[in-house]
């Protein structure tokens, strides 16, 4: 009889009062105060939280820009906390490695305006700080806010792709200049390094050149963990490539299973294991004692999302003015270029396609994750049927309140999904590949 595959889960986290909810704030359970989310106390009880339900990691996505897309100005994302404001989670990490001793810990750091000496040498020492549990999600900056604040134009899909393939490879040959026993510390005879056991990398390409070595030793896993979200042709390949784990939103479970199989064909393509990279389908639990709890909290989270706020926060991702059409105009109607992935994306239950508005408010709820709704019984079959369907390896969840709705998952549905024999009861590694990697 076949081993049930064990499914991998994530905690996506910004650091910001809004993650994909922009009702997280304003929700009637969540502790937003105007200081508790800057501070590292929480994240450091979220990171605890998340250890004690054994997920793979939590992560952080990152922005670096405050949208004025919407409207030409910034009013709407400041009102509706549009993923603004954003700290950096980065120096997050390290306080929440501080207080955990398995789950992993990563982050988004983009690799537009910057040069590769410097993140390399960032995640190694990330790498050192964590004891071998850190991912960086690699991403390239899309919106033209991004490149203003650097100074910059925005560049097109395929340079900022070219550059973020030539990015990793200096990163990796910077994180492979230092051999694994490079260190001797050889007191008597006055020696520290072996100089024979690191080597300059003198790596010139068409976008960077660095001279090298790293002068971080090397780190527990060689570098962090690689995540990756490409959805477009370019994003798969550089996923298919370089990824150990990919965060994938797609509402459908059919879409899902699309996007797993051409991911997963990628890889053995380009001569990869298609077990070595991790695909988690993003999805936002709203768990009651009852289906019609549920459905009830569910009501009450989707009512607090404004129409202007799910304009603005859709107008940012696309980067695309949406006031400049026609509120009540099919979506699907639109022949805008930097629409088009939005065309499928969304429709009503019905299948009927939604208005520019419709989908701007669904886009506010949850930025596209599906609603896994009821109880957590009804739940754990949810997520049995949609990765059947999707035959993907496991999700990224998005709480609709902070503190309360991550507990809520660890404490109701991580028991159901291990009696099951669908989730792990114990860490056997102790790095961040080793979660992705374990499998039974």
């Amino acid at each position: 009889m076949p081993k049930t595959k064990k499914m991998h889960i994530a905690q996506f986290l910004v650091h910001g009062p809004t993650y994909h909810s922009l009702a997280m704030w304003r929700h009637p359970k969540s502790d937003m105060t105007k200081e508790n989310w800057t501070q590292p106390e929480l994240y450091q009880h979220i990171a605890k939280t998340c250890e004690r339900g054994k997920f793979d990691m939590v992560f952080f996505a990152d922005l670096n820009y405050i949208s004025d897309t919407f409207r030409g100005t910034l009013e709407p994302a400041l009102r509706y906390a549009v993923q603004a404001p954003e700290h950096d989670p980065v120096p997050l990490l390290s306080y929440m490695g501080a207080v955990t001793s398995h789950i992993g810990l990563g982050a988004t750091l983009s690799v537009s305006h910057h040069h590769p000496f410097y993140l390399a040498r960032l995640w190694a020492t990330i790498d050192h700080l964590t004891r071998g549990r850190a991912a960086w999600n690699v991403v390239t900056s899309v919106n033209h806010n991004q490149a203003s604040n650097y100074g910059a134009e925005r560049e097109p899909t395929d340079t900022r792709y070219e550059k973020a393939d030539e990015f990793i490879q200096v990163c990796r040959e910077l994180w492979n200049s230092w051999d694994e026993d490079a260190v001797v510390m050889d007191r008597e005879n006055a020696v520290f390094v072996d100089a024979d056991k690191v080597r300059r990398i003198e790596f010139e390409g068409q976008f960077y050149k660095s001279r090298g070595p790293l002068n971080v030793t090397r780190s527990p896993q060689n570098g962090p963990a690689l995540l990756q979200a490409g959805t477009s042709p370019k994003g798969r390949a550089l996923a298919a490539k370089y990824a150990d784990a990919i965060f994938a939103i797609q509402p459908r479970a059919e879409d899902a299973g699309a996007y797993f199989s051409d991911i997963k064909q990628r890889m053995r393509d380009g001569g990869r294991d298609p077990d070595t990279c991790k695909i988690l389908f993003g999805m936002q639990p709203i768990i009651g004692e009852s289906e019609a709890e549920a459905q009830e909290k569910q009501e009450i989270h989707n009512s607090l999302v404004p129409a202007d706020g799910g304009m603005a926060i859709l107008s940012a991702h696309l980067d695309f003015d949406l006031s400049k059409l026609p509120p009540d105009a099919e979506m699907a109607s639109r022949e805008e270029p930097e629409l088009q992935r939005m065309k499928t994306r969304y429709r009503k239950a019905s299948g009927e396609p939604m208005t520019v508005r419709e989908v701007g408010v669904r886009h506010g709820q949850s930025v596209g994750l599906p609603q896994f709704v009821g109880t957590p019984t009804n739940i754990a079959d949810q997520m049995e049927a949609y990765m059947a369907t999707a035959g993907g390896d496991g999700f990224m969840l998005s709480p609709i309140y902070c503190p309360g709705a991550i507990e809520e998952f660890v404490n109701l549905i991580v028991p159901e999904l291990q009696r099951r024999g669908l989730f792990r009861t114990e860490y056997t590694g102790t790095t961040q590949r080793d979660h992705l990697l374990q499998d039974d």
